[in-house]
């Protein structure tokens, strides 16, 4: 199971330098769901190195972290918004793209869903306080707001949880999913119409999610499934 990293300046004993790092919670999520984690590094990409590293993988997890450039969906950047990571944008960008056109199951995080969304053609909302008028997705200081979210019946995410009941979840962002891109549908959304998680219907397996499923090492529910259908991707590849 590949898992994309940050790459930011780290401090670790005497070094004080750029690295690739992803915190722990991720990989462990992976592992027990019965996974075994990669963790790509942003690099320079195109086409044929992000399909040499597919070869190697039965399912991807786009991972959290700063704000996907504005540029990509025709915007300039809000006051609020990070300082562009146009490494890994373009990295995890050639992932997607390449997952998508192999059917490779994956799972988007938080920064994942806004990608997915920009890569396709959509748009996001670049400060989300100025539209719904809180902070209650971004407590700040590293610190994770709890809220809930609705998960449509009839949908991959419902199969997955319980789209009878109003799940809790764990947020840290500010930004969200504005003008939806073609091919996605939205799978759950939150009290205030925020959308929570979305999915590509052309492929078995390709899900979104704008809240932090990892930091809930209780419900590993949306790992185990991406474990599980990794395992049918590499049973009908024959690798």
């Amino acid at each position: 199971m590949g898992l994309t990293t940050y790459l930011e300046r780290a401090q670790s004993g005497v070094w004080d330098v750029q690295a690739a790092f992803l915190p722990q919670v991720y990989f462990d999520a992976v592992t027990k769901a019965g996974g075994i984690a990669v963790l790509l590094p942003p690099q320079p990409v195109d086409p044929a190195i992000a399909d040499r590293v597919l070869d190697g993988l039965d399912g991807l997890i786009i991972t959290g972290g700063k704000d996907v450039d504005p540029a990509r969906y025709g915007q300039q950047p809000h006051t609020t918004t990070d300082v562009p990571r146009p490494e890994r944008d373009a990295w995890e960008d050639a992932l997607l793209t390449g997952a998508i056109d192999r059917e490779i199951p994956f799972l988007g995080i938080c920064r994942g869903l806004q990608l997915l969304n920009v890569s396709l053609g959509g748009t996001l909302h670049q400060h989300l306080p100025d539209v719904i008028g809180s902070t209650r997705y971004n407590a700040g200081y590293g610190r994770f707001s709890e809220n809930e979210v609705e998960v449509h019946a009839g949908t991959l995410a419902g199969d997955l949880l319980d789209e009878a009941a109003t799940l809790p979840v764990h947020s840290y962002h500010h930004q969200a999913v504005d003008e939806l891109a073609d091919g996605l549908v939205v799978s759950a959304r939150s009290d205030d119409g925020t959308i929570q998680a979305v999915e590509v219907q052309s492929v078995p397996f390709g899900l979104a999610v704008q809240w932090h499923p990892e930091e809930n090492a209780d419900d590993l529910r949306l790992f185990a499934g991406l474990v599980e259908a990794a395992r049918e991707y590499r049973l009908r590849s024959n690798r």
